[in-house]
């Protein structure tokens, strides 16, 4: 055999060794680990561990309850007001309702003794925009003024 033949298959062989080296090692890693170009070996050591997310933590939905600081202001407030009586406690608990039922009756609220959003601005104590709707769109929120018909127009 012609010494340019032996070499051509040698290469040929070594080519076909390393290509199933490859698949072998492809085929013992996941569809994800592939597409990351992790080798088999890497992917095997990291196969039970979770996946790190870099999406940020889902923000909880809903209304928190208030902090006991924030109870104890609130019932400061009533008191001020003379609905609440004793010293403030940081619970809500059933003479806070009562002192809020009261408070609300007497400010035209309706009287539910739960902390809401009217009530705590009465108090002094909440949002200036709580409770108020956006403006609709396509509704003018300034006031246009009309001819007056005290001043005779030229």
């Amino acid at each position: 055999m012609p010494r340019r033949t032996v070499k051509r298959l040698a290469l040929a062989l070594l080519a076909a060794a390393v290509c199933s080296a490859g698949a072998l090692e492809a085929a013992a890693t996941t569809p994800r680990a592939r597409k990351a170009g992790l080798s088999a070996k890497t992917a095997n050591a990291t196969a039970g561990k979770p996946k790190k997310s870099k999406r940020r933590a889902k923000r909880e939905r809903g209304q928190k309850a208030p902090t006991a600081e924030r109870i104890a202001e609130i019932q400061k407030a009533l008191a001020q007001d003379g609905s609440y009586s004793g010293t403030p406690t940081g619970k809500w608990d059933a003479r806070s309702v009562e002192a809020m039922k009261q408070f609300q009756a007497a400010h035209g609220l309706n009287p539910t003794g739960k902390l809401d959003a009217h009530s705590l601005q009465k108090l002094g104590m909440g949002s200036d925009v709580a409770g108020v709707a956006a403006p609709l769109p396509g509704i003018s929120t300034t006031s246009t003024a009309l001819p007056d018909s005290t001043h005779p127009q030229p």
